[in-house]
């Protein structure tokens, strides 16, 4: 039995979660006596693991990654509504001997963006690469926040499937993700006062993917390049955006983003996260 509150983060694979030391840097920086660890759960063991975990009484919960988001669901008691319209839980949470089941993808996506999003808008307007378990918290999250959509895949028919699930009202577009691959001549209108987004939402680019072929002629003038992959930090898409001139958000925004909610959940307490504790915690990331 541990002497202090902890948690972990499971997967299958999971020994590339940075999740360990983003959650030990801040019980650190705030003094408190708990852990934070890495488990190896295989598909269909969750309960298995979630039993044992409880056991122990000072088991706070756990952060869940692919493939047991749908599995974590439906071992909750409780069951947050952001959760019931994503249709996974990345976030299981003890009450008691119960589980409550969170998302924290939605919110954590759109912590970098909170600035731009204070601001009022004529339009706003995101093209979403991708349509697995991440662009369904991303697609939420940005038709809640009021843009139009355009969700590109391998299968437009899946992709206009998540836009009819998740974003049922407004004007949104399902295309092929090889419609963005190559130049396109389109004379973009005056975007002053607009929000255009570029959302890679899919795992390629990432170390052992093959890359994300993305043409930024595609790209309205101003628009704010967003790439979820960690791993490497600096993408080929990051790369090619702010080389044509974007503005670029890579994927630690939106991992210490959504960490930083649950930490709050597991250990009761916010996180330190000015400025000067993010750019600190970013060194030690990408040391």
């Amino acid at each position: 039995m541990s002497q202090a509150p902890f948690a972990h983060v499971i997967g299958d694979p999971i020994a590339h979660s940075k999740s360990p030391l983003i959650h030990r840097f801040w019980l650190q920086r705030l003094g408190i006596a708990g852990g934070y660890d890495r488990e190896q759960v295989v598909a269909g063991q969750v309960a298995t693991y979630c039993k044992g975990a409880m056991a122990d009484a000072n088991w706070r919960g756990c952060n869940v990654t692919m493939p047991h988001k749908h599995e974590a669901l439906a071992l909750a008691h409780s069951v947050d509504s952001q959760v019931l319209r994503i249709g996974a839980a990345n976030t299981l949470v003890r009450d008691g001997e119960s589980l409550s089941a969170y998302n924290t993808d939605a919110p954590g996506f759109l912590e970098p963006l909170r600035g731009d999003l204070a601001k009022e808008h004529y339009f706003r307007m995101a093209r979403i690469l991708g349509t697995g378990g991440a662009a369904r918290a991303i697609i939420a999250a940005l038709y809640d926040a009021g843009f139009t959509l355009v969700v590109a895949g391998r299968d437009p028919a899946k992709a206009r499937g998540l836009l009819d699930e998740l974003a049922p009202d407004g004007e949104h577009h399902a295309v092929a993700l090889s419609h963005f691959a190559s130049p396109t001549d389109f004379a973009f209108d005056d975007r002053e006062g607009c929000l255009d987004l570029i959302v890679n939402a899919s795992p390629l680019g990432m170390r052992g993917q093959p890359e994300l072929a993305f043409d930024w002629s595609h790209a309205p003038p101003g628009s704010i390049a967003y790439d979820i992959v960690t791993d490497p930090l600096e993408t080929v898409f990051l790369a090619s955006a702010r080389a044509a001139g974007f503005r670029t958000i890579d994927g630690l925004s939106m991992l210490i983003g959504q960490a930083a909610i649950a930490f709050e959940k597991f250990f009761g307490a916010a996180p330190p996260r000015d400025a000067a504790s993010d750019a600190e915690l970013r060194k030690v990331l990408t040391a």
